[in-house]
């Protein structure tokens, strides 16, 4: 990719269907993705695993949003164990970053004792949420925080979560898998709805928009 991305330029590529992504953390090139197939996680068909859903009761972490969504990116683009090699390099930090500053990324954070333990982040335009990375330094903090997005995304009046592939650890949320043609047919009409992210979130009403307790 020899042109310098812009976030005018990555929106663009959101709202017709592709998205960068590096090679690896060292790699300073970026390439188009454009899945034949994509990961749609449908938010009135999102399933909390029973296990989940007693962790969710015990409410083991503080949830915000947006209140350091640059630490998120971090956490994400960090290598671990089990995932040796990530493909959040320089330029899509900085890209994301850009994003977050003028409103169209957000993050969504687990807090344990001050310290956050978890979370994920993503791109917002109109009515369509792009669920990019999540990262966990504790058992179950990615999970409720997805959880936790989809509650917001429902208050917030989305219509499509785009998880870009579809994985065996979140095909357990729901996430199905869709024909590209079927994927644009969703996205162009969800990028003309009005939506909200919620950064101030009532709680009380989580079971409400998630739709299980």
């Amino acid at each position: 990719m020899t042109r310098r991305l812009t976030p005018d330029i990555l929106l663009n590529a959101y709202a017709i269907g592709i998205f960068p992504m590096a090679e690896n953390r060292d790699d300073p090139e970026l390439y188009w993705v454009d899945p034949e197939l994509r990961g749609i996680l449908p938010l009135d068909g999102f399933h909390v695993p029973r296990r989940l859903a007693r962790t969710l009761r015990r409410a083991p972490f503080e949830i915000r949003a947006d209140s350091a969504f640059a630490d998120v990116l971090r956490g994400c683009a960090e290598a671990t164990t089990d995932r040796p090699q990530t493909w959040i390099n320089t330029e899509i930090e900085q890209l994301y970053t850009q994003l977050f500053e003028c409103g169209h990324a957000h993050s969504v954070e687990a807090w344990a004792n001050g310290e956050l333990v978890g979370g994920l982040y993503g791109v917002h335009i109109g009515g369509a949420f792009f669920g990019e990375s999540m990262f966990s330094r504790a058992t179950d903090a990615s999970k409720v925080a997805l959880a936790h997005l989809v509650a917001r995304l429902k208050c917030g009046g989305f219509s499509l979560l785009d998880t870009q592939f579809v994985t065996a650890h979140l095909s357990q949320f729901g996430v199905i898998q869709i024909p590209r043609a079927d994927y644009r047919k969703r996205l162009r009409a969800a990028i003309q709805e009005r939506a909200e992210f919620p950064v101030t979130f009532a709680e009380s009403q989580f079971w409400h928009y998630v739709g299980s307790e």
